[in-house]
């Protein structure tokens, strides 16, 4: 599914079949607001808003990768995209009037109150929680780079269970901190009554996609993998769990490996998986139960609604017609199918001493024919463009009701999903990397640590909270 999700190697995706349905809900209770990732919420602001409080870290986010390599000498690639930025904010999921987050500067969970920012609880481990957790059935769920998989009750932060990932528990330097030698670096899913969650970032030292039972924490089964990592956001279909970086079904039986251009960020909408941002930003997409791409697209991130796609790249955010370019993007692919078929039979014709003039000329035909319709397709997909505009937020996007929700450097912004035209524009403390919509509100994080909650004006002053201030 995903080739080159980590700059320091070059795996694929894992998948796993089985009863895994996508999350819905009111709510924004996981990463992007469902096992999809589709970033998409029904929750839309009455006005352009304000901030109505803003919560910041004593300390910044520590990522795990810093950035990616300076070029690409073996493919001649330059200036490449940082494809490891799963944890350069503390992305902030909701359920109710509570904002839950996990921290990779204190090793901290926190639980905020939305309405207010004031801080209700706290929960430590004992190494950085890079991911965001999960709420399901009034409890959180998260993994931490100490190798274990928590669960708390979500109103007060009490700890439920607490499994360790790996049999072992030996710790290794990492980051400046002592991790263990299995850290938990993708996020959980909890689904039918079970948790899956990975640990391990080196295949030689084993990979562990386990599933626990989400009401006690024990192991319901496991399987170690030997050739691939696991780091980033799970996502799930109603058929199977996709992990950057492999496929299996429950039992542990891998399925296919996809390959692609790479990259932490991915979602999933009804068969198709779209994935990247690969070396120069760009984006996969894959059909269910095909290995080889249907169609690539230039951009960092993608929202997709019934009948619409929206690509948010670093200098414009586009929408396209999104059921006929997929049939198109299909059309393409056949005819080019063809089109090299036909050009190995003309280059065998055209090495035998033996053969009609007629059949080489009908091969010419039908290569000439082929040729006409893959541009005739190729000007028609151009054509499905809706609208395009120029975009100076190329760090997230979500859609919250009618609203595109931008994020960038200093700033976010609001566009209105008919249009594209600019909204509203509002000043934040740094990079806008986590974005999120539920409670009437929407939620950003940033890479200096503060979270803000922007809404509807209401007259109000908008107080700063520190972790020193409950």
């Amino acid at each position: 599914m995903m080739r080159s999700l980590h700059r320091w190697l070059q795996p694929a995706a894992w998948a796993f079949l089985g009863a895994i349905s996508a999350l819905r809900a009111a709510d924004w209770p996981t990463y992007r607001g469902d096992y999809a990732r589709s970033g998409v919420s029904t929750q839309s602001l009455a006005a352009p808003p304000v901030v109505a409080w803003t919560w910041r870290s004593t300390h910044p986010p520590q990522p795990a990768w810093q950035g990616e390599a300076k070029w690409d000498g073996w493919n001649k690639v330059f200036d490449m995209k940082p494809r490891q930025a799963f944890d350069r904010a503390f992305h902030v999921v909701v359920a109710g009037q509570r904002a839950f987050f996990g921290s990779s500067a204190d090793d901290q969970v926190r639980c905020l109150d939305t309405r207010s920012g004031a801080v209700r609880w706290t929960f430590f481990t004992e190494g950085p929680v890079r991911l965001a957790p999960t709420v399901h059935a009034d409890r959180l769920y998260f993994g931490s780079d100490d190798g274990c998989v928590y669960c708390l009750e979500a109103e007060s932060g009490r700890q439920v269970w607490k499994t360790r990932a790996t049999p072992g528990d030996r710790r290794i330097p990492g980051n400046g901190r002592l991790i263990s030698a299995w850290p938990v670096r993708t996020s959980v899913v909890v689904q039918d009554g079970k948790v899956y969650a990975t640990a391990g970032m080196f295949p030689a030292e084993g990979v562990h996609l386990i599933a626990l039972d989400a009401r006690t924490g024990a192991e319901v089964w496991r399987q170690v993998q030997n050739d691939l990592p696991a780091q980033g956001y799970l996502l799930a279909s109603r058929s199977r769990l996709y992990v950057p970086a492999g496929r299996n079904n429950p039992t542990g039986k891998r399925v296919r490996v996809v390959e692609g251009a790479g990259g932490t960020y991915a979602l999933l909408t009804d068969d198709l998986l779209v994935f990247g941002p690969g070396k120069t930003g760009q984006l996969g997409a894959v059909e269910d139960g095909k290995s080889d791409q249907l169609a690539t697209f230039q951009g960092n991130h993608m929202i997709v609604t019934g009948d619409r796609s929206y690509l948010h790249s670093d200098t414009e955010i586009s929408a396209l017609d999104r059921g006929r370019y997929l049939q198109l993007a299909r059309d393409r692919k056949s005819l080019s199918a063809r089109q090299t078929a036909l050009a190995k039979k003309a280059k065998a014709l055209a090495a035998m001493a033996f053969v009609a003039e007629s059949e080489r000329d009908d091969l010419k035909l039908q290569l000439a024919e082929v040729g006409q319709r893959l541009d005739e397709t190729t000007r028609a997909m151009d054509q499905c463009l809706l609208w395009k505009v120029p975009s100076t937020w190329p760090h997230g996007v979500i859609l919250a009701g009618d609203t595109l929700v931008l994020g960038g450097s200093g700033e976010v912004a609001g566009l209105p999903a008919a249009s594209g035209k600019v909204a509203w524009k509002l000043p934040v403390p740094g990079i806008a990397y986590g974005l999120a919509a539920a409670d009437d509100a929407v939620f950003v994080s940033t890479d200096q640590g503060a979270i803000l909650c922007l809404r509807a004006p209401s007259g109000t002053p908008t107080p700063i909270l520190n972790p020193s201030q409950p």
